[in-house]
């Protein structure tokens, strides 16, 4: 017996598809069928939306890329009706696009509060609000925020991301009651992922393979997950299997979380 993922015919926005989650949730997505709209800060040349057209291409699928600050409001409401016009409607939304913005509270600025809070709360927001009128004439149509461990437990220095991103299942529980039950809100929090993000942060250390071998001991799944392993979560949640889960946010986190305290 088999349970297969089957999302042809769907069409899926997604923000920060040019490297590391964003990335792998697009390839995932089109290996399961969907036909996918993405957007990133990157100029179209640039080689990570080369990498993101590969990674659809590779499975059939069609795709466009949009060059955006998802700040922009006026930007971020264009890219969303374009792609509705483009794809003829809108199925299935993967709200990513964000960027770790680590100080301690009192030394973050106001200028460094507001611009964490702009990308890594208010634009999920406001994507979903510019899709929402698109996922009203959709059938099934499916929420997906990214937020962060983070949200849920943090350590010091990173402020003010893991107050923006603790706001986030907040978001998807108020767009889950609210717009439901037509559209589901599910929200996936990843723990630390193999990413190019994730590689500046252990080059940052004199030891770099030693800083991740020691990273990787601490969780229980022996290693840290891949931008694959969020995608194919996320097609999970997009799928009929999950017409049940709504309204929650699913901690991805090779189970670091479990534990009390680094042993």
């Amino acid at each position: 017996m088999t349970l297969p993922i089957d999302l042809h015919g769907r069409r899926v926005l997604i923000t920060g598809v040019s490297s590391g989650i964003g990335l792998g949730i697009a390839g995932s997505m089109a290996q399961a069928g969907g036909t996918i709209a993405g957007c990133g800060l990157e100029a179209a040349t640039a080689p990570g939306v080369q990498a993101f057209f590969a990674a659809v291409q590779q499975h059939g699928q069609a795709a466009t890329y949009t060059a955006l600050d998802v700040r922009d409001d006026a930007a971020l409401a264009a890219w969303v009706d374009e792609a509705a016009a483009h794809m003829g409607g809108i199925d299935l939304v993967i709200s990513n696009a964000g960027r770790s913005v680590f100080k301690g509270a009192a030394a973050c600025t106001v200028d460094e509060w507001h611009d964490a809070i702009s990308l890594n709360l208010a634009a999920h927001w406001k994507l979903c609000k510019a899709a929402y009128p698109y996922l009203q004439q959709a059938q099934e149509p499916v929420i997906i925020i990214i937020a962060s461990n983070h949200a849920y437990n943090t350590i010091p220095g990173c402020f003010p991301y893991n107050t923006a991103k603790a706001a986030l299942p907040g978001l998807v529980q108020s767009l889950a009651i609210e717009w439901g039950p037509q559209v589901r809100a599910v929200g996936i929090a990843p723990g630390f992922i193999d990413t190019p993000g994730g590689d500046a942060w252990f080059n940052s250390f004199p030891d770099p393979a030693a800083e991740r071998a020691r990273t990787e001991a601490m969780h229980p799944a022996g290693r840290i997950g891949t931008p694959a392993e969020i995608g194919a979560l996320c097609a999970f949640l997009c799928s009929p299997y999950s017409r049940f889960i709504t309204g929650s946010t699913v901690l991805v986190d090779g189970g670091r979380s479990a534990l009390m305290q680094d042993g």
